[in-house]
């Protein structure tokens, strides 16, 4: 009977060479490449820029807007409940500059937040993969544009518009509902983009489940995505109506050139980031009360951009849904 040969092993047990638990630990610990330490460092930095000129911003607001209402003169109810606003006369009611820039920013609102939904929705959910690659670009290039154009233009096209539908006695040059629409049409592609992203976050899993168990694409898309989305859309119409909020030239080209607290859209009023703009263009003495009355201002409107950004965190944090 012929025995069976022995497999010769693959690798000589003599010629392996022991390895220890220290040399063994020694190759698994990372090489630390000499220009790691480098960009390690300027990511250090620039993130540290930023933090810093922020507390430079929040630093000179606090300090000249302290200085401002520690005037004799000013007083913080007023400031905060008056109805009047000039500085020439000692009158520091800030409520028409609030309420004209809130009167701004809801009608932009009322434009952008639906507008942009429905974009985003198409995008998404119905948009072939060519054409959605057209129109995004199309929007981003919309977000490029200055908004001084879009100040003239509320002022040389819509408001004509309105004035033509009800009437030249009724809307006047300058006034807040073409400053508003204009705003609105600014913030839409911020809108669409954020909310776009956020649905398109969405698992195509919840797509196929709904679909499976009968649904429509359009019960699919406003049933289904929506909801599973809403901490993102949330997020993204706060993120707008903070932008509505700051935003300069429309409002200082469009908007009007004078504080007035009025509910009308058809007239005009000035709002906080128009009015800054106006006052600091012109001849303004340095260390002036006028001067100082800017910093209260941005102080003020610094302090709604940020309670709108908390918000939005707390929304994101309070609906947001985490899927695996």
């Amino acid at each position: 009977m012929v025995e069976p040969q022995r497999m010769k092993p693959l690798v000589d047990r003599g010629a392996l060479s022991t390895v220890t638990d220290v040399d063994f630990a020694a190759r698994l610990r990372p090489q630390r490449r000499p220009w790691e330490a480098v960009i390690e460092s300027g990511l250090f930095v620039a993130a540290l820029v930023s933090v810093l000129t922020t507390a430079g911003i929040i630093y000179v607001l606090g300090y000249e807007a302290l200085r401002f209402f520690l005037l004799p003169q000013v007083t913080l109810t007023e400031f905060v409940t008056g109805t009047v606003w000039q500085p020439s006369i000692d009158q520091f009611g800030v409520m028409p500059l609030v309420s004209a820039t809130l009167l701004t920013s809801m009608i932009g609102m009322l434009v952008a937040l639906p507008l942009g939904l429905f974009i985003a929705v198409y995008l998404s959910e119905y948009a072939a993969p060519r054409t959605r690659g057209v129109l995004k670009p199309i929007l981003e290039v919309l977000a490029g544009v200055p908004t001084v154009v879009y100040g003239f233009f509320a002022l040389t096209f819509v408001t004509p518009i309105l004035q033509n539908i009800f009437g030249r006695n009724v809307v006047e040059i300058y006034n807040t509902a073409s400053a508003g629409l204009v705003v609105g049409i600014l913030v839409t592609p911020l809108v669409a983009s954020m909310s776009e992203d956020a649905l398109h976050a969405v698992p195509d899993s919840l797509r196929q489940a709904a679909l499976s168990l009968g649904a429509t694409r359009h019960e699919m898309a406003l049933r289904v995505v929506v909801p599973a989305a809403l901490s993102g859309l949330a997020a993204a119409f706060i993120v707008a109506i903070s932008r509505a909020v700051g935003e300069t030239m429309v409002v200082a080209i469009a908007a009007g050139a004078g504080p007035a607290l009025t509910l009308n859209p058809f007239k005009g009023a000035e709002t906080m980031a128009g009015h800054i703009v106006r006052i600091s263009g012109g001849d303004l003495s340095y260390d002036s009360v006028d001067y100082k009355s800017l910093f209260a201002i941005g102080l003020l409107l610094f302090l709604i951009t940020l309670g709108l950004n908390l918000l939005s965190q707390r929304i994101v944090a309070r609906y947001r849904e985490v899927y695996e």
